[in-house]
C-alpha cells in the first residue's frame, strides 16, 4: 500500500528530477548544428572596455596586452584598481592605459567598482561598454563581435566564458573545467538553439551604454552578473549568447584559491535560487514573459556535483522505501533521474568536452562530488554572502 510519505517523497523527487530534465534538454539541443548569429551591419560602435582589478599585478598586463590590439581609435579601455593593496594601479599606468582608484572598505564588491567605473566613464560615454575581469585573455576579434552584436540587437550579450585547468593540474581541477564548460558553453547553447537567453557570466558581457540606467550596479552581491541578467531580463532586455567571442581564463592554482572561488560562485547561486527562483517563477508566468521563465529554469540546475548528490541520496532513500515498504512510485522516479543525468553527462562529454579530460578519468566525478559535501553543508551551517577575491598562486 503507497502512503501519503510515500506520495510526498514521489512529489519532491519530481522536483528534483526538473532541473536534471531541463540540463537534458539544454544539452540535447546544444548537439544540433550551429545556427549562426545574423551578420553584423553597418561601422562598429565605440566602446569601452572597463576591467575592475582588485589586487592583479601578477596577471593585468597580460590582459590588457589581450585588449589593446582590439580597440579602434575612440574607444576607451579603463582599468579601476578598486581597494589594491599592491601595485595594480601603477603597472596599468606605465603601460599606458586609464586607471582610476578606488579606495571604500565599507563596500567591498565587484559590483561598486563597476558602478565607479561606469560613472567616470560617462563623461565621455560610449555606445557600447565591455566588462573584462582582470585575468581573463581576449580571443582574436572578441571585442569586435560582441560590440556589433550588442549594437545591433540592443540587449546585453555574453561571450563565450572559458576557464581552463593549469598546465599539470590535478583531476579534480580538470572536473572543473569539464562542470564549466557544461555550464557555461553547453547550456545556454542549447537555449540559444530556441532563440532564448543565456545568464550573464561575469566577464565578456557587452551592455548598450543607455541600458545600463535600467538597472542598479553598485552591489556587494557575490555573483552580481547573475542578478543583472535577470534584472536586464525583467525589464525587457533578455542576454543574448555570442559564443563567436571569445574569453578564457584559468582556475587558480592553489588549493585555497581554487576552494575560495568555488565557494564564493557555488554559494551565491544557491542563495538565488533559494531567495529569488520561486519568485521569478511566479513572476515569468504571470507576466508571460518566456524569457525570464527560460532563465529561471536555468538557474535551477544547480552545480553538478550538488545535483549527482542529491540525486544519489534520493536514490538511495527510495530503493530503501521500497525494500521496506513496496512503494514503486519514488524507486523508480529517482532511477529515471539518475539514468538520465548519467546520459546527459556522458552525452555532453562526448560532444563538447573530449579534449578536455578523458572518460576513464570523468568516471572519478562521482568521488569528487562527494568531497564538495562539506562546501555544500558550509551553505547550511555558514554561507558566505560577502565578495573575496581567489588567491590565484603562481599562474
Amino acid at each position: 500500500m503507497i502512503t501519503l510519505f510515500d506520495w510526498l517523497l514521489s512529489v519532491l523527487l519530481i522536483l528534483l528530477f526538473l532541473p536534471v530534465l531541463v540540463l537534458f534538454v539544454q544539452v540535447l539541443l546544444a548537439c544540433l548544428p550551429v545556427r549562426s548569429l545574423p551578420s553584423a551591419q553597418g561601422s562598429r560602435p565605440r566602446v569601452a572596455v572597463l576591467v575592475p582589478a582588485h589586487n592583479e599585478s601578477s596577471v593585468i598586463i597580460a590582459t590588457l596586452n589581450s585588449i589593446r590590439p582590439q580597440l579602434l581609435e575612440g574607444d576607451r579601455l579603463l582599468v579601476v584598481a578598486d581597494n589594491c593593496a599592491d601595485d595594480t594601479a601603477a603597472l596599468v599606468r606605465a603601460s599606458g592605459a586609464e586607471v582610476v582608484e578606488r579606495s571604500n572598505d565599507q563596500q567591498r564588491g565587484k559590483g561598486y567598482a563597476l558602478d565607479f567605473g561606469v560613472r567616470h566613464l560617462a563623461e565621455r560615454a560610449p555606445d557600447v561598454m565591455i566588462i573584462v575581469d582582470a585575468d581573463c585573455q581576449l580571443g582574436e576579434g572578441a571585442i569586435d563581435r560582441l560590440a556589433m552584436c550588442c549594437f545591433d540587437s540592443g540587449r546585453p550579450t555574453q561571450a563565450l566564458y572559458l576557464m581552463r585547468a593549469p598546465e599539470h593540474s590535478g583531476l579534480k581541477v580538470r572536473i572543473a573545467e569539464f562542470a564549466w564548460c557544461v555550464k557555461n558553453l553547453v547550456r545556454p547553447q542549447g537555449w540559444a538553439r530556441l532563440g532564448l537567453p543565456c545568464q550573464l557570466m561575469g566577464s565578456g558581457m557587452a551592455f548598450v551604454w543607455r541600458d545600463l540606467a535600467l538597472i542598479d550596479l553598485a552591489s556587494g552581491h557575490i555573483v552580481e552578473d547573475l542578478k543583472m541578467g535577470f534584472e536586464f531580463c525583467r525589464r525587457g532586455k533578455p542576454p543574448l549568447f555570442c559564443p563567436d567571442a571569445r574569453v578564457t581564463s584559468y582556475f587558480p592554482r592553489s588549493d585555497e584559491g581554487l576552494s575560495t572561488q568555488r565557494t564564493r560562485w557555488e554559494h551565491g547561486h544557491l542563495g538565488v535560487i533559494l531567495g529569488d527562483a520561486p519568485r521569478l517563477f511566479v513572476e515569468s508566468i504571470g507576466r508571460g514573459n518566456w524569457n525570464l521563465l527560460a532563465m529561471t529554469l536555468d538557474l535551477l540546475v544547480p552545480p553538478l556535483a550538488l545535483l549527482a548528490l542529491a540525486l544519489g541520496a534520493a536514490f538511495s532513500l527510495s530503493w530503501l522505501v521500497f525494500m521496506l515498504g513496496g512503494a514503486w512510485p519514488p524507486a523508480l522516479i529517482a532511477s529515471a533521474g539518475v539514468a538520465l543525468l548519467s546520459a546527459t553527462i556522458v552525452l555532453a562529454w562526448s560532444q563538447f568536452a573530449r579534449a578536455v579530460i578523458s572518460f576513464s578519468a570523468l568516471l572519478y566525478a562521482p568521488f569528487y562530488a562527494v568531497k564538495k559535501i562539506p562546501l555544500y553543508l558550509g551553505f547550511l551551517l555558514k554561507r558566505q554572502v560577502e565578495w573575496v577575491r581567489s588567491s590565484r598562486g603562481d599562474q
